[in-house]
């Protein structure tokens, strides 16, 4: 039987963020999938908070060299890897000086908001998707962590759709509790679309704030995981409506088992609510 591919998109990786509900996860989960005898490749952003010397970075040079046009600027993009030698797990990274390099995640020194935060997630999800495709690694599961890879959902099922590598694909979005108060800039659609998505595509986030964005990622998912044990009450109810394959919250001895099933289930189509 061939292995199932399985795409990790995540927002945070521990030890190279501090240790979230999330980045634990973004840890252990792809290890624990690789275990299990699938193929894995996990990416993440490359914030500037992350120390290169110390976690052993490096340029992937094969994999660099493109330009992503974002709001008529062209932005190199740069990969770079690290490996997590105990799980014997590469990560990607991806990076780009003018929205990786700063000391910070989201929020400046004064915890404001960065006003590029929209750019930046357009970014980090067009560049896992070309990386994928210069590597020619078609994945099985797409599984995105964190509303930075929330539009990661929308552009393999509008802008990718007749991409070979990714016809076969099925897409999980992970919701976490990892709201943002701030509202996104108001230009942001128009830096969304690319060939393939129209206007009515991103009707939902016409007000571009965390609950309308991760709203577009439930619907253009065909699978949600709850990965907070709370999350926002009308997103929820949302979630609740869509009538799509959903695993609810697993504890932290249970989930890698769970998702590996919800996987699974996913593939076969054999899921029953």
């Amino acid at each position: 039987m061939e292995k199932t591919k399985v795409l990790f998109i995540s927002q945070e990786i521990t030890p190279y963020l501090p240790e979230s509900e999330m980045s634990i996860i973004g840890r252990y989960l792809p290890q624990g999938i690789q275990e299990k005898g699938n193929e894995i490749r996990t990416f993440m952003p490359r914030f500037g908070v992350i120390n290169e010397r110390r976690n052993q970075l490096h340029e992937v040079i094969r994999l660099s060299g493109m330009n992503l046009i974002i709001n008529d600027t062209d932005h190199p993009l740069i990969i770079k890897v690290a490996s997590i030698q105990a799980a014997r797990m590469q990560v990607y990274f991806i990076d780009n000086e003018d929205y990786f390099h700063r000391k910070f995640t989201f929020n400046d020194e004064n915890n404001k908001f960065f006003d590029d935060n929209d750019e930046r997630a357009v970014f980090f999800a067009r560049g896992v998707i070309e990386t994928v495709k210069k590597l020619r690694w078609a994945p099985d599961i797409i599984h995105c962590h964190g509303w930075l890879s929330s539009l990661v959902p929308l552009y393999i099922k509008k802008a990718f759709n007749d991409d070979p590598l990714f016809a076969e694909s099925k897409i999980i979005y992970s919701v976490y509790n990892d709201e943002f108060e701030s509202t996104l800039n108001k230009s942001f659609t128009d830096k969304v679309i690319i060939e393939g998505i129209k206007n009515e595509d991103i009707e939902l986030i016409k007000k571009p704030n965390f609950v309308n964005l991760s709203k577009l990622a439930v619907e253009m998912a065909d699978a949600i995981i709850l990965g907070s044990k709370v999350i926002n009450s009308n997103l929820n109810t949302f979630i609740e409506n869509m009538n799509k394959p959903v695993l609810g919250f697993q504890d932290e001895e249970n989930y890698i088992d769970a998702y590996s099933d919800f996987y699974d289930e996913i593939l076969e189509h054999t899921y029953v609510k």
